[in-house]
Protein backbone atom coordinates (compact mmCIF):
# COMPACT_ATOMS: atom_id res chain seq x y z
CA UNK A 1 0.00 0.00 0.00
CA UNK A 2 1.29 3.51 -0.57
CA UNK A 3 1.24 6.57 1.31
CA UNK A 4 -1.13 8.31 -0.65
CA UNK A 5 -3.41 4.89 -0.27
CA UNK A 6 -2.73 4.84 2.93
CA UNK A 7 -3.74 8.33 3.90
CA UNK A 8 -6.77 8.03 1.51
CA UNK A 9 -8.31 5.15 3.68
CA UNK A 10 -7.57 6.78 7.23
CA UNK A 11 -9.21 10.38 5.91
CA UNK A 12 -12.97 11.12 4.73
CA UNK A 13 -11.98 14.08 3.15
CA UNK A 14 -10.30 11.89 0.57
CA UNK A 15 -11.56 10.60 -2.86
CA UNK A 16 -11.30 8.08 -5.92
CA UNK A 17 -11.23 11.64 -7.66
CA UNK A 18 -8.60 13.52 -5.22
CA UNK A 19 -6.47 10.15 -5.98
CA UNK A 20 -7.26 10.12 -9.99
CA UNK A 21 -5.58 13.71 -9.67
CA UNK A 22 -2.75 12.94 -7.15
CA UNK A 23 -1.67 9.77 -9.49
CA UNK A 24 -1.45 12.38 -12.23
CA UNK A 25 0.30 15.14 -10.80
CA UNK A 26 2.86 12.25 -9.43
CA UNK A 27 3.75 10.91 -12.91
CA UNK A 28 4.01 14.95 -13.87
CA UNK A 29 6.53 15.29 -11.20
CA UNK A 30 8.73 12.00 -11.47
CA UNK A 31 8.79 12.69 -15.04
CA UNK A 32 9.89 16.02 -15.45
CA UNK A 33 10.62 17.48 -12.19
CA UNK A 34 12.56 15.12 -10.15
CA UNK A 35 15.51 14.47 -13.05
CA UNK A 36 15.90 17.77 -12.99
CA UNK A 37 15.31 19.61 -9.75
CA UNK A 38 19.42 19.73 -9.06
CA UNK A 39 19.71 21.83 -12.81
CA UNK A 40 17.50 23.91 -11.92
CA UNK A 41 18.28 25.24 -8.20
CA UNK A 42 21.96 25.42 -9.97
CA UNK A 43 20.41 27.88 -12.66
CA UNK A 44 18.53 29.48 -10.06
CA UNK A 45 15.09 29.23 -11.75
CA UNK A 46 13.08 27.40 -14.03
CA UNK A 47 12.59 26.65 -17.73
CA UNK A 48 9.38 28.31 -19.27
CA UNK A 49 8.86 25.28 -20.82
CA UNK A 50 7.83 23.67 -17.32
CA UNK A 51 4.71 25.63 -17.41
CA UNK A 52 3.77 24.36 -20.79
CA UNK A 53 4.38 21.09 -19.76
CA UNK A 54 2.33 21.76 -16.34
CA UNK A 55 -0.29 22.90 -17.63
CA UNK A 56 -1.03 20.10 -19.91
CA UNK A 57 -1.15 17.71 -17.01
CA UNK A 58 -3.86 20.14 -15.70
CA UNK A 59 -1.76 21.55 -12.67
CA UNK A 60 -1.61 24.99 -13.22
CA UNK A 61 -5.77 25.02 -13.90
CA UNK A 62 -7.00 23.76 -10.48
CA UNK A 63 -9.28 25.89 -8.76
CA UNK A 64 -10.01 28.22 -11.26
CA UNK A 65 -12.70 29.21 -13.66
CA UNK A 66 -13.27 26.47 -16.94
CA UNK A 67 -14.11 29.05 -19.21
CA UNK A 68 -10.37 30.36 -19.15
CA UNK A 69 -9.12 27.33 -18.90
CA UNK A 70 -8.90 26.32 -15.82
CA UNK A 71 -9.80 23.51 -13.57
CA UNK A 72 -12.95 23.95 -11.52
CA UNK A 73 -12.81 21.74 -8.49
CA UNK A 74 -15.13 22.15 -4.98
CA UNK A 75 -12.32 22.03 -2.27
CA UNK A 76 -8.80 22.74 -1.77
CA UNK A 77 -7.73 19.04 -1.16
CA UNK A 78 -6.89 19.27 -4.65
CA UNK A 79 -4.49 22.16 -4.10
CA UNK A 80 -3.31 20.44 -1.03
CA UNK A 81 -2.72 17.12 -3.25
CA UNK A 82 -0.71 19.51 -5.65
CA UNK A 83 1.90 20.64 -3.31
CA UNK A 84 2.46 17.60 -1.86
CA UNK A 85 3.50 15.67 -4.26
CA UNK A 86 5.69 18.68 -5.87
CA UNK A 87 7.58 18.91 -2.46
CA UNK A 88 8.75 14.98 -3.19
CA UNK A 89 11.27 16.40 -5.34
CA UNK A 90 12.69 18.48 -2.03
CA UNK A 91 12.32 21.94 -3.32
CA UNK A 92 10.10 24.30 -2.35
CA UNK A 93 10.89 26.94 -4.44
CA UNK A 94 9.88 24.13 -7.51
CA UNK A 95 5.90 25.02 -5.74
CA UNK A 96 6.79 28.78 -4.83
CA UNK A 97 7.41 29.63 -8.87
CA UNK A 98 5.91 27.44 -10.51
CA UNK A 99 2.49 28.05 -8.63
CA UNK A 100 3.61 32.14 -8.82
CA UNK A 101 -0.14 32.59 -10.41
CA UNK A 102 -1.83 31.02 -7.59
CA UNK A 103 -1.25 34.50 -6.05
CA UNK A 104 -1.10 36.53 -8.65
CA UNK A 105 -4.31 35.57 -10.70
CA UNK A 106 -7.51 35.24 -7.94
CA UNK A 107 -7.47 38.76 -7.63
CA UNK A 108 -8.26 38.68 -11.26
CA UNK A 109 -10.87 36.16 -10.77
CA UNK A 110 -12.78 37.57 -8.52
CA UNK A 111 -12.71 41.50 -9.33
CA UNK A 112 -11.64 41.57 -13.14
CA UNK A 113 -13.39 42.27 -15.90
CA UNK A 114 -13.96 39.46 -18.80
CA UNK A 115 -11.81 41.07 -21.01
CA UNK A 116 -8.82 41.35 -18.61
CA UNK A 117 -9.26 37.69 -18.13
CA UNK A 118 -9.21 36.56 -21.60
CA UNK A 119 -6.17 38.88 -21.74
CA UNK A 120 -4.07 38.22 -18.38
CA UNK A 121 -5.61 34.73 -17.11
CA UNK A 122 -5.92 32.32 -20.07
CA UNK A 123 -2.39 32.44 -21.44
CA UNK A 124 -0.87 32.22 -17.47
CA UNK A 125 -3.54 28.83 -17.56
CA UNK A 126 -2.23 27.86 -20.41
CA UNK A 127 1.21 28.03 -19.40
CA UNK A 128 2.27 30.33 -22.00
CA UNK A 129 2.61 33.57 -19.53
CA UNK A 130 4.20 33.48 -15.93
CA UNK A 131 2.30 35.78 -12.98
CA UNK A 132 3.84 37.69 -10.15
CA UNK A 133 2.18 39.36 -7.12
CA UNK A 134 3.95 42.41 -6.36
CA UNK A 135 2.90 43.26 -2.76
CA UNK A 136 5.95 43.87 -0.23
CA UNK A 137 7.81 46.96 -0.05
CA UNK A 138 11.13 47.74 0.60
CA UNK A 139 10.32 49.47 3.73
CA UNK A 140 7.54 47.20 4.97
CA UNK A 141 5.92 43.77 4.51
CA UNK A 142 2.99 42.72 5.60
CA UNK A 143 1.89 46.20 6.41
CA UNK A 144 -0.08 46.35 3.08
CA UNK A 145 -2.53 49.57 4.13
CA UNK A 146 0.49 51.92 4.19
CA UNK A 147 2.47 50.82 0.83
CA UNK A 148 3.84 53.51 -0.92
CA UNK A 149 4.54 52.79 -4.03
CA UNK A 150 2.28 55.34 -5.61
CA UNK A 151 -0.12 54.98 -9.07
CA UNK A 152 -1.48 58.90 -10.27
CA UNK A 153 -4.39 59.52 -12.94
CA UNK A 154 -3.22 60.95 -15.89
CA UNK A 155 -6.09 60.17 -18.38
CA UNK A 156 -6.78 57.04 -19.61
CA UNK A 157 -3.09 56.10 -17.62
CA UNK A 158 -2.14 55.68 -14.24
CA UNK A 159 1.73 56.72 -13.94
CA UNK A 160 3.79 54.38 -11.49
CA UNK A 161 6.09 55.31 -9.13
CA UNK A 162 7.72 53.19 -6.72
CA UNK A 163 9.47 49.72 -5.33
CA UNK A 164 8.47 46.20 -4.34
CA UNK A 165 10.89 43.10 -3.65
CA UNK A 166 11.11 39.69 -2.67
CA UNK A 167 9.33 39.11 -5.41
CA UNK A 168 8.15 35.43 -6.50
CA UNK A 169 8.74 34.58 -9.95
CA UNK A 170 9.74 38.47 -10.86
CA UNK A 171 12.28 38.24 -13.19
CA UNK A 172 10.43 35.48 -15.42
CA UNK A 173 7.07 37.08 -15.12
CA UNK A 174 4.93 38.09 -18.11
CA UNK A 175 2.11 39.54 -15.72
CA UNK A 176 2.21 41.10 -12.30
CA UNK A 177 -0.62 42.23 -10.32
CA UNK A 178 1.12 45.21 -8.27
CA UNK A 179 -0.85 46.68 -5.61
CA UNK A 180 -0.21 50.68 -5.61
CA UNK A 181 -1.73 54.08 -4.24
CA UNK A 182 -3.63 55.35 -5.76
CA UNK A 183 -6.09 57.61 -3.08
CA UNK A 184 -5.24 58.77 0.44
CA UNK A 185 -3.55 57.37 3.04
CA UNK A 186 -4.71 53.57 4.72
CA UNK A 187 -6.32 50.82 3.18
CA UNK A 188 -8.79 52.81 1.49
CA UNK A 189 -6.25 54.10 -1.18
CA UNK A 190 -4.93 50.83 -2.02
CA UNK A 191 -5.95 49.42 -5.71
CA UNK A 192 -4.65 46.33 -8.15
CA UNK A 193 -3.11 46.86 -11.43
CA UNK A 194 -1.48 44.39 -13.67
CA UNK A 195 1.71 45.66 -14.73
CA UNK A 196 3.48 44.36 -18.24
CA UNK A 197 7.01 42.96 -18.64
CA UNK A 198 8.26 45.52 -20.85
CA UNK A 199 6.50 48.10 -20.10
CA UNK A 200 8.61 51.37 -20.04
CA UNK A 201 10.17 52.66 -16.81
CA UNK A 202 9.52 49.37 -15.14
CA UNK A 203 13.00 47.22 -14.27
CA UNK A 204 13.97 44.83 -11.90
CA UNK A 205 16.90 43.17 -10.43
CA UNK A 206 17.59 39.39 -9.27
CA UNK A 207 18.20 38.57 -5.46
CA UNK A 208 20.24 35.54 -4.09
CA UNK A 209 18.52 33.85 -0.79
CA UNK A 210 19.50 30.95 1.57
CA UNK A 211 17.00 28.30 -0.27
CA UNK A 212 14.25 28.48 -3.13
CA UNK A 213 17.26 28.68 -5.81
CA UNK A 214 15.16 27.69 -8.52
CA UNK A 215 12.64 30.31 -7.93
CA UNK A 216 13.52 33.30 -9.23
CA UNK A 217 13.32 36.03 -6.72
CA UNK A 218 12.88 40.22 -7.49
CA UNK A 219 13.06 43.14 -7.04
CA UNK A 220 10.94 45.58 -9.11
CA UNK A 221 11.34 48.97 -9.85
CA UNK A 222 8.71 51.74 -11.24
CA UNK A 223 9.70 54.96 -12.78
CA UNK A 224 6.83 56.83 -14.28
CA UNK A 225 5.56 53.70 -15.78
CA UNK A 226 2.56 54.27 -17.94
CA UNK A 227 0.00 51.28 -16.89
CA UNK A 228 -3.34 51.65 -18.96
CA UNK A 229 -6.72 52.27 -16.79
CA UNK A 230 -7.92 49.26 -18.24
CA UNK A 231 -5.31 47.23 -16.36
CA UNK A 232 -6.57 48.03 -13.04
CA UNK A 233 -8.39 45.15 -11.29
CA UNK A 234 -11.51 46.23 -9.86
CA UNK A 235 -12.99 49.59 -8.55
CA UNK A 236 -10.15 52.32 -7.76
CA UNK A 237 -9.28 52.11 -4.27
CA UNK A 238 -11.07 48.91 -4.11
CA UNK A 239 -8.16 46.78 -3.43
CA UNK A 240 -6.69 45.95 0.01
CA UNK A 241 -9.96 43.27 1.01
CA UNK A 242 -8.60 41.50 -2.27
CA UNK A 243 -5.41 41.62 -0.90
CA UNK A 244 -6.21 40.51 1.99
CA UNK A 245 -8.46 37.38 0.46
CA UNK A 246 -5.75 36.61 -1.27
CA UNK A 247 -3.17 36.36 2.21
CA UNK A 248 -5.85 34.14 3.76
CA UNK A 249 -5.81 31.04 0.54
CA UNK A 250 -2.01 31.76 0.90
CA UNK A 251 -1.30 31.12 4.31
CA UNK A 252 -3.33 27.69 4.10
CA UNK A 253 -1.05 27.01 0.98
CA UNK A 254 1.86 27.98 2.83
CA UNK A 255 0.96 25.77 5.69
CA UNK A 256 0.23 22.17 3.19
CA UNK A 257 3.53 23.07 1.67
CA UNK A 258 5.37 23.55 5.52
CA UNK A 259 3.29 19.65 6.12
CA UNK A 260 4.95 18.28 2.86
CA UNK A 261 8.03 18.74 3.09
CA UNK A 262 8.04 17.63 6.94
CA UNK A 263 6.62 14.56 5.30
CA UNK A 264 10.19 14.30 3.20
CA UNK A 265 11.74 14.87 5.65
CA UNK A 266 10.13 11.64 8.15
CA UNK A 267 10.38 9.79 5.76
CA UNK A 268 14.18 9.94 4.56
CA UNK A 269 15.13 9.74 7.81
CA UNK A 270 13.25 6.20 8.57
CA UNK A 271 14.37 5.24 5.22
CA UNK A 272 18.25 5.79 6.75
CA UNK A 273 17.48 4.50 10.17
CA UNK A 274 16.63 0.75 8.89
CA UNK A 275 19.13 1.14 5.93
CA UNK A 276 22.35 2.95 8.36
CA UNK A 277 23.95 0.73 10.46
CA UNK A 278 26.07 1.69 13.65
CA UNK A 279 27.98 -0.26 15.36
CA UNK A 280 26.34 -3.59 13.90
CA UNK A 281 22.80 -2.68 14.05
CA UNK A 282 20.46 -0.86 12.12
CA UNK A 283 20.23 2.35 13.47
CA UNK A 284 16.48 2.36 13.84
CA UNK A 285 17.29 -0.26 16.75
CA UNK A 286 18.60 2.87 18.83
CA UNK A 287 15.54 4.03 20.87
CA UNK A 288 16.60 7.37 20.79
CA UNK A 289 16.12 7.52 17.40
CA UNK A 290 13.04 5.52 17.57
CA UNK A 291 11.98 8.27 20.15
CA UNK A 292 12.74 11.39 17.38
CA UNK A 293 10.73 9.89 14.55
CA UNK A 294 7.67 9.34 16.63
CA UNK A 295 8.01 12.89 17.89
CA UNK A 296 8.18 13.82 14.19
CA UNK A 297 5.26 11.84 13.37
CA UNK A 298 2.86 12.75 16.29
CA UNK A 299 4.24 16.47 15.34
CA UNK A 300 3.44 16.05 11.38
CA UNK A 301 -0.32 14.53 11.85
CA UNK A 302 -1.40 17.11 13.99
CA UNK A 303 -0.76 19.45 11.27
CA UNK A 304 -2.42 17.45 8.76
CA UNK A 305 -5.32 17.07 10.78
CA UNK A 306 -5.63 20.85 11.42
CA UNK A 307 -5.25 21.35 7.49
CA UNK A 308 -7.82 18.64 6.70
CA UNK A 309 -10.35 20.21 8.58
CA UNK A 310 -9.49 23.93 7.87
CA UNK A 311 -9.89 23.30 4.38
CA UNK A 312 -13.14 20.99 4.65
CA UNK A 313 -14.12 24.07 6.93
CA UNK A 314 -13.62 26.75 3.54
CA UNK A 315 -15.38 24.12 1.08
CA UNK A 316 -18.40 24.67 3.51
CA UNK A 317 -17.75 28.69 2.68
CA UNK A 318 -16.43 29.41 5.89
CA UNK A 319 -12.99 31.38 6.67
CA UNK A 320 -12.05 30.63 10.22
CA UNK A 321 -8.76 33.63 9.88
CA UNK A 322 -7.80 33.24 13.46
CA UNK A 323 -7.54 29.36 12.61
CA UNK A 324 -5.31 29.50 9.46
CA UNK A 325 -3.01 32.01 11.10
CA UNK A 326 -2.45 29.65 13.99
CA UNK A 327 -1.93 26.59 11.38
CA UNK A 328 0.66 28.52 9.29
CA UNK A 329 2.72 28.80 12.64
CA UNK A 330 2.04 25.32 13.83
CA UNK A 331 2.84 24.13 10.29
CA UNK A 332 5.94 26.14 9.52
CA UNK A 333 6.84 25.45 13.19
CA UNK A 334 6.74 21.65 12.66
CA UNK A 335 8.59 21.91 9.85
CA UNK A 336 11.63 23.68 11.48
CA UNK A 337 11.77 20.93 13.88
CA UNK A 338 11.44 18.05 12.14
CA UNK A 339 13.81 19.07 9.53
CA UNK A 340 16.20 19.73 11.94
CA UNK A 341 15.81 15.91 13.18
CA UNK A 342 16.13 14.10 9.98
CA UNK A 343 19.43 16.21 9.34
CA UNK A 344 20.85 14.69 12.96
CA UNK A 345 19.17 11.42 12.16
CA UNK A 346 21.00 11.24 8.96
CA UNK A 347 24.23 12.96 10.57
CA UNK A 348 26.88 13.93 7.75
CA UNK A 349 24.66 12.97 4.84
CA UNK A 350 22.31 14.97 6.02
CA UNK A 351 24.54 17.75 5.13
CA UNK A 352 25.53 16.91 2.23
CA UNK A 353 24.13 19.14 -0.83
CA UNK A 354 21.97 16.74 -3.04
CA UNK A 355 20.14 15.32 -0.08
CA UNK A 356 16.29 16.48 0.19
CA UNK A 357 16.43 16.70 3.59
CA UNK A 358 19.45 19.54 3.56
CA UNK A 359 17.50 21.25 0.85
CA UNK A 360 14.66 21.60 3.16
CA UNK A 361 16.13 22.56 6.26
CA UNK A 362 17.83 25.58 4.47
CA UNK A 363 14.22 27.12 2.92
CA UNK A 364 12.49 26.10 6.54
CA UNK A 365 12.38 29.95 7.57
CA UNK A 366 10.85 31.25 3.94
CA UNK A 367 7.48 29.76 4.98
CA UNK A 368 7.25 31.08 8.49
CA UNK A 369 8.65 34.48 7.20
CA UNK A 370 6.07 34.34 3.51
CA UNK A 371 2.64 35.62 3.58
CA UNK A 372 3.13 36.88 7.13
CA UNK A 373 5.80 36.61 9.44
CA UNK A 374 4.85 34.08 12.56
CA UNK A 375 4.50 37.03 15.12
CA UNK A 376 1.93 38.70 12.64
CA UNK A 377 -0.09 35.50 12.72
CA UNK A 378 -0.42 35.56 16.13
CA UNK A 379 -1.50 39.72 16.08
CA UNK A 380 -3.90 38.45 13.81
CA UNK A 381 -4.95 35.41 15.43
CA UNK A 382 -5.58 36.99 18.98
CA UNK A 383 -7.45 39.81 17.42
CA UNK A 384 -9.29 37.59 15.55
CA UNK A 385 -10.02 36.04 18.57
CA UNK A 386 -11.07 39.17 20.71
CA UNK A 387 -8.00 39.35 22.79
Amino acid sequence: MTRAQSASLASPFYTAEHEAFRTQVRRFVERECAPNIEAWEAAEELPRELHAKAAEVGLLGVGFPEAYGGIEVPDLFYLVIAVEELARTGSGGLIASLLSHGIASPPLVHMGSHEQKEKFLAPVLRGEKIAALGITEPGGGSDVANLRTKAVRDGDHYIVNGSKTFITSGMRADYLTVAVRTGGDGMNGVSLLVIEAGTPGFSRTPLQKMGWWCSDTATLYFQDCRVPVANRIGPENAGFMAIMMNFNNERIMLAAQAWASAQVCYEDAVTWARERQTFGKPLITRQVIRHKLVDMKMRIDSVKAQLDILCWRIAQKQMPIADVCLLKNLATSTLEYVAGEAVQILGGAGYLRGARVERIFRETKVLSIGGGASEIMKDLASKQLGF
